[in-house]
């Protein structure tokens, strides 16, 4: 097969996307090199940098293919012309996987989109304007459009089989994978001593990695620290890691209304190299948030041999199974009690932790990634 990838969401700072995305074609372009692959991304600036980032997925059988063009201007302008994808990248692939919501007009050959969860339907408020007016504007085009639909979860196939029923009989569920040579148990004192250094960290922390937004349910979370941190004399502080989304402020104002300042440490992004090392060495990993398609930092905590807190919602029990401390997402009390069963009982840390390693292996990128070959020999089975 000539298979190609759109290679924007691996581009500069990678999101979740970036990072499935980044799995998957790592692991397919290994387990399947008799396939020519090709990552076709626009650029207009940066191109040193951008040829920098794509060095790692190329091979002999891999290729990057750029088209001078600015990759939000084609979106925006495709969305309302039908501009040919296919000017830019010709006709020759059988498949072009587009892994960020959008399959622009005029692809040639097969089609598959990966449409990550239904987070703008379900909790509009928590998504960027600019974001919803994007899907509102191209997503049923693109699942029309597309020949598969790839989502990450049973709970994310759901939520768009609510929303958009007529799609039911194209999707097909891929889970995300965690790479267990990057996520693993580090016990490296030196080298938490130089992150803790860099990234002004305690000794003792509660971990929260991921996007600074509304949807982490992080004020809830800050809520319930406040509680904690009344009840212990020396309670452990809370990390909050990762970068800014979009309507952050008040989840800074919550820690200021709450006097945690000295207590709640932002680190803004964590460089990848640092992120195992942050995760080993947190007293617990926390992400009660409201709404995930997948959740894949909880999975990555695990595969560090460090214990897991997560809520009930959306597809989070679907990756933790029975081997974290689940809460509710809107008690801040149930929240509390979380972190204080956690902080105190070394014994459940221990068990948590052990089981959360074996959890981990559960969900491999070579699976995934099999299952995403096995989604793209569908469309071409004579292949």
């Amino acid at each position: 097969m000539n298979i190609a990838f759109d290679a924007l969401p691996l581009l500069g700072q990678k999101t979740g996307i970036g990072f499935c995305e980044s799995g998957q074609v790592r692991a397919m372009t290994r387990l399947h090199p008799e396939n020519q692959y090709t990552l076709n991304y626009f650029a207009v600036k940066n191109l040193d940098a951008k040829k920098q980032d794509l060095l790692p997925y190329l091979d002999s059988h891999v290729t990057a293919r750029h088209a001078f063009c600015s990759p939000y201007g084609y979106r925006i302008l495709s969305s309302f012309i039908p501009v040919p994808y296919h000017w830019f990248f010709g006709k020759n692939q059988d498949i072009t996987h587009f892994f960020n919501y959008i399959i622009p007009p005029h692809v040639s050959g097969k089609t598959v989109v990966t449409v990550h969860d239904m987070v703008y339907k379900a909790y509009p408020d928590t998504v960027r304007a600019r974001t919803r007016h994007m899907l509102d504007l191209g997503l049923v085009r693109s699942m029309k459009r597309a020949d598969r639909i790839v989502t990450d979860s049973q709970f994310s196939k759901s939520e768009i089989i609510k929303y958009f029923p007529h799609f039911a009989h194209k999707i097909r569920v891929v889970p995300c994978g965690v790479d267990t040579e990057k996520f693993y148990p580090v016990q490296n004192p030196d080298a938490f001593r130089q992150i803790q250094k860099k990234y002004h960290l305690p000794e003792q922390y509660f971990l929260y990695l991921g996007t600074i937004e509304p949807r982490k349910n992080l004020e809830n979370l800050i809520a319930a620290y406040a509680d904690f941190v009344m009840t212990h004399e020396r309670p452990a502080k809370l990390v909050l890691a990762g970068a800014k989304g979009w309507l952050y402020d008040s989840i800074f104002r919550k820690v200021q209304d709450f006097n945690l300042q000295d207590s709640v440490i932002f680190t803004e992004y964590i460089q990848e190299q640092d992120l195992c090392t942050l995760m080993s060495y947190a007293l617990a990993f926390v992400f009660p948030s409201v709404y995930e398609g997948f959740g894949m930092p909880p999975l990555e905590a695990m595969a560090c041999g460090t214990p897991v807190l997560v809520s009930d919602a959306a597809s989070l029990p679907e990756v933790t199974g029975a081997d974290a401390v689940v809460v509710k997402p809107y008690s801040v009390q149930n929240i509390a009690q979380g972190l204080h069963l956690l902080f105190t009982d070394q014994n459940l840390r221990a068990a948590l932790g052990q089981k959360g390693l074996e959890r981990a292996k559960e969900f491999s990128w070579e699976k995934s990634a099999e299952l995403l070959y096995q989604v793209y020999q569908e469309l071409l089975p004579e292949v």
